[in-house]
């Protein structure tokens, strides 16, 4: 099988989207399949490599979009339809398609090439972030746009389905998100770690991991900070950084970890938290239960099908995150309960690999590959969902806001 996969987000850049591109890149290899990536350059000075496995990676300049640091863009050029043109794919991969995804979303029908899209980030959530209204406005409707042109959907949880649902997308199915159980596990934990963040042993350890970004909500950790029984570890970087190293003095910043040092941090916590609203499905809440750590999340978007309430931790209404999390802190972490959680934390995702969910990944593709072999894809020109079609991309795709393709 032929796949090429056209990403929003690739390394440098290390995210979700980005992770799970690497794992089904690593499954596609493993299983003798053969793989193109088109993805976003490098920003700054960050140094972006031109293969990955052997397997191609075809960049395109990337563009910053005002005030959303965490959201770079890759720019749609007409060599995106060629590069896919010339490779032939038996599938096109959509992995949170928005403009670049969505180019190629097009390009896909120009070329009568089948996709599949990932639903991964609320790019209208974000907007609404960083109050920009005119956008989460209209990304509703060039989400729609792009994942109907596509002949699949895969949204990562109930909550993201049922969203997708109100919004008029079609042909959504399920697809979570893979953990790997063997380099996360409960058995990494690390008694010098944990002295070197309290050297009084006392203190419970308290986490979060993740991009350091307005997003993520990581100022509602303030709640637990400067108190003399909880540390504070903040794993990550971003934007909001300096911010946060202000707001909670006595917290320790890591930086970004990797590998496995990150597996070792997750470990050595005692209680995980991440307020971030706006996740579609959460990969660090999975990573740190893999750990055996219990979890806090949000009562929204993926850490409702992650957290199972008084088990493995507990949901926190958006508007009182913060107010509300010192006393759940506090409750799973007493000893009458912590440890019970934590066992409950493991067992619960253990079995959740990656190699599970890029099988199920695979047989999605067979499946619209085979239908799509029964169903030509058409346009009935002049097609609305063209004319949808931003004119920059259309003419940088050499796209024609009039096509008819017979069957």
């Amino acid at each position: 099988m032929r796949v090429a996969i056209v990403a929003e987000s690739f390394l440098p850049n290390v995210n979700g989207v980005t992770n799970s591109v690497l794992r089904v890149l690593e499954h596609l290899k493993a299983n003798g399949h053969d793989a193109l990536v088109i993805a976003p350059g490098a920003r700054d000075f960050e140094e972006e490599i031109g293969h990955y496995l052997g397997f191609e990676i075809v960049r395109v300049p990337t563009v910053r979009v005002p005030l959303i640091d965490s959201l770079p863009i890759g720019v749609p050029l007409p060599s995106v339809t060629s590069v896919l043109r010339e490779y032939n794919p038996d599938i096109i991969h959509l992995a949170s398609p928005f403009v670049l995804g969505g180019a190629a979303a097009f390009a896909a029908r120009q070329l009568r090439i089948p996709a599949i899209a990932i639903y991964q980030t609320d790019v209208a959530g974000f907007s609404q972030r960083y109050h920009l209204a005119p956008l989460a406005t209209a990304s509703w409707e060039w989400i729609k746009t792009v994942h109907n042109m596509c002949q699949r959907t895969l949204a990562p949880s109930s909550m993201s389905i049922d969203e997708l649902r109100d919004h008029g997308i079609n042909d959504i199915f399920h697809w979570a998100r893979g953990v790997d159980s063997k380099r996360f596990h409960p058995g990494k934990r690390s008694v010098a770690l944990r002295k070197s963040w309290d050297p009084s042993g006392a203190k419970k350890i308290v986490g979060f991991v993740g991009r350091l970004a307005s997003e993520k909500g990581v100022e509602c950790l303030a709640g637990l900070s400067g108190r003399s029984d909880i540390q504070l570890v903040i794993v990550g970087d971003g934007p909001e950084a300096k911010y946060l190293q202000e707001m909670m003095p006595d917290a320790i910043f890591t930086g970004a970890l990797g590998g496995e040092e990150l597996a070792t941090t997750y470990a050595s916590l005692d209680l995980f938290v991440h307020p971030g609203e706006f996740e579609t499905f959460c990969q660090a809440i999975q990573e740190a239960q893999a750990s055996g750590v219990p979890t806090i999340g949000p009562r929204a978007g993926g850490p409702i099908d992650l957290i199972n309430e008084g088990v493995n931790g507990l949901l926190l209404d958006v508007v009182d995150f913060k107010e509300t999390l010192p006393a759940a802190a506090e409750w799973i972490l007493d000893d009458s309960r912590h440890s019970e959680m934590c066992a409950a934390a493991w067992e619960g995702v253990k079995d959740k690999t990656w190699e599970a969910l890029c099988t199920q990944l695979l047989q999605h593709y067979a499946d619209v590959i085979a239908l799509s072999q029964r169903i030509p894809l058409t346009f009935f020109g002049p097609s609305a969902e063209v004319a949808k079609l931003p004119l920059w991309v259309a003419r940088a795709l050499g796209v024609r806001t009039r096509i008819s393709i017979e069957a």
